[in-house]
């Protein structure tokens, strides 16, 4: 039993504000009965809108295509970030991020608010793979495969652990499986074999795959048996 203006605003639907002008307007149904105040405690199984019973999710996952030129942040005061491109249903439930792209980088991010699921996958620990396809500036040779399979050591002598690199074509795109996730670590990775990133797309997250139907920039749930795989929890 909760706050039915609770209640609804955690859906979100509808803010706190809104959840009360749809109390006061006589929409909300309790037991089919109306609700009296805003305040009201009631079993949501037993809450309807407008004729429909009240659908309450505890946790959402979203697939969103990043495109190049936005923040993985939840809120920036002078650029786009991920949840701008958001419907505002969605940026009411306190969605964030679940690791991040550099704003020059696109591809797969999940964003979610369940909180112990976020930790999960991005703990070393868990040893989640992230794949990536990369374009460089040059072509990246055998020895470059070598020294991403034995660790690379960067710039600034930060040690990373070993990781794939699968040269494609005339060796100037690839693709690089992380168990990690330093700051800018492929790009780093890739100056300190004397070359630079010329773009980068992240296409997948343990079990999770960016679906190719999504553009830039478009989003959508993820389904149950994707949210099942990743060992979320609706």
């Amino acid at each position: 039993m909760e706050r039915i203006d609770k209640l609804l605003a955690s859906t979100g639907r509808w803010s706190r504000r809104e959840a009360k002008a749809l109390v006061q307007e006589g929409r909300v149904l309790v037991d089919g009965v109306p609700a009296a105040a805003p305040e009201q405690k009631a079993d949501p199984a037993c809450l309807q809108v407008d004729g429909e019973r009240l659908e309450l999710q505890k946790y959402t996952y979203v697939m969103l295509n990043k495109p190049e030129g936005v923040l993985s942040a939840t809120e920036d005061a002078r650029q786009k970030t991920v949840l701008d491109l958001l419907p505002p249903e969605l940026r009411r439930r306190g969605l964030f991020p679940v690791g991040r792209l550099d704003k020059d980088s696109e591809g797969l991010l999940l964003l979610t608010n369940d909180g112990d699921l976020a930790h999960r996958l991005l703990s070393p620990k868990m040893h989640v793979d992230k794949v990536y396809y990369i374009r460089t500036d040059r072509p990246l040779a055998a020895e470059d495969q070598e020294a991403f399979a034995k660790g690379v050591v960067l710039a600034d002598g930060t040690a990373c652990r070993p990781a794939g690199l699968e040269l494609l074509g005339r060796g100037d795109e690839a693709f690089v499986t992380l168990h990690e996730g330093k700051f800018h670590q492929i790009k780093r990775m890739i100056a300190s074999r004397g070359a630079a990133v010329c773009r980068l797309k992240r296409l997948s997250m343990g079990t999770l795959v960016l679906d190719e139907t999504l553009e830039k920039g478009e989003y959508r749930l993820l389904t149950q048996e994707e949210v099942s795989k990743i060992g979320g929890n609706r």
